[in-house]
């Protein structure tokens, strides 16, 4: 079965080239022009992943990632904007998105994000159960049969990404991580000005699973270093 791709472009041109290009990747898209239809398409349907163009009337592409968020806590989403990447990603990470990627760009690159993005929160995110294992440290837990993690007994939503770090974390804990090997594990491509990113998506698993994310008592930094989760509490 195909997997489902929702578009949200508001220049319907690009949007149908960006369509063609991905449904000859054997993808099933559905394009909207304006964030409103996009949310409507988003709550009638499921879908493997969600590109989002930042620019657009009425409801802009953060406001659509919000809701999106609000609706579904684990599939992945892109931003598409023609705007300065650093002033956008920063906006985009906090919102939960999983990539970016700016204007003007070949299709073929976009395609290639999605294959990315899709194989990742495949093979590591939510659809495989092929890694059945358990990882404790105190009261943090990350089921990776099951896919979930829970602090003290209480369930805690994380996107993709924030799940994949965390995994890297816990398999390998007292190992500590610099910022390259966490961006290039768990993108699959070279860090170049990672720095932001990942300390935007660490500082969201704090706020997830620490009682005081200044005080962490799981994910701790090594400064100069880099990150690392304790084999046991502190």
């Amino acid at each position: 079965m195909a997997q489902k791709i929702l578009l949200v472009e508001d220049d319907p041109c690009f949007g149908s080239v960006l369509k063609s290009y991905l449904e000859l990747s054997d993808y099933e898209v559905t394009l909207c022009v304006n964030g409103n239809d996009g949310l409507e398409a988003f709550r009638k349907d499921k879908f493997d992943i969600c590109l989002l163009d930042v620019m657009m009337p009425e409801m802009d592409g953060f406001t659509l990632g919000k809701k999106i968020r609000e609706i579904d806590g684990n599939v992945p989403f892109v931003y598409i904007t023609a705007k300065s990447m650093k002033e956008d990603m920063k906006q985009g990470y906090e919102i939960g998105a999983d990539d970016y990627i700016c204007k003007p760009f070949n299709p073929l690159e976009l395609v290639a994000r999605v294959k990315s993005n899709l194989r990742r929160y495949t093979s590591l995110g939510s659809l495989t159960g092929e890694n059945k294992a358990i990882y404790q440290v105190g009261g943090l837990v990350l089921n990776d049969d099951t896919k979930q993690v829970t602090v003290d007994d209480e369930p805690v939503k994380m996107t993709p990404i924030e799940y994949n770090i965390l995994l890297l974390l816990m398999k390998n804990q007292g190992r500590v991580f610099s910022i390259n090997q966490i961006y290039e594990s768990i993108w699959n491509e070279d860090a170049i000005g990672a720095d932001n990113t990942v300390a935007v998506h660490i500082r969201h698993i704090r706020e997830k699973i620490e009682i005081n994310p200044k005080e962490p008592r799981y994910l701790k930094v090594v400064w100069g270093v880099g990150y690392k989760i304790d084999k046991e509490q502190a």
